[in-house]
């Protein structure tokens, strides 16, 4: 059977078990007709590069699929006509990714920086000389702060 790797976006004011609900409805569509779901891996609420349907924001799916062609044309017709996801998109790949996704390893990476990100690239700025104090600008004092 051909494979899939389907993508789709919920809508942001969704709360995380109803996307769940959607993963596991296109999983039963899928399976209904004859396929099977390799791996679902669910990115989260993410920020979208301009706003479809008035949503800044939205939870990103992807399903690895294992199915004939009619059962993604029926998976593509139930995602169509749901009001929740306003966006997906299906693709035909020739093997699965082995391991998490490019999305996934990108999280985890981010997540290890910490929260301000890895700097690497930057010179350390210990060697500038102190700044001292300002002529042009009054003490905080004398403004009335």
């Amino acid at each position: 059977m051909p494979l899939y790797e389907h993508v789709f976006l919920a809508r942001q004011d969704l709360a995380q078990a109803q996307v769940d609900a959607l993963a596991e409805t296109a999983t039963k569509i899928i399976e209904d007709n004859g396929g099977k779901i390799a791996k679902t891996e669910t990115w989260g609420l993410r920020s979208l590069a301009y706003r479809i349907a008035k949503n800044r924001k939205a939870h990103y799916v992807m399903l690895d699929i294992d199915a004939p062609a009619p059962a993604l044309a029926e998976l593509e017709r139930q995602t169509g006509i749901n009001e929740d996801i306003i966006r997906f998109m299906t693709i035909r790949v020739e093997d699965h990714e082995k391991g998490p996704s490019a999305m996934m390893r990108r999280s985890e990476r981010d997540r290890e920086r910490g929260p301000r990100g890895d700097r690497g690239d930057r010179p350390d700025r210990g060697d500038r000389p102190d700044r001292g104090d300002r002529a042009d600008r009054a003490p905080r004092e004398e403004m009335g702060a």
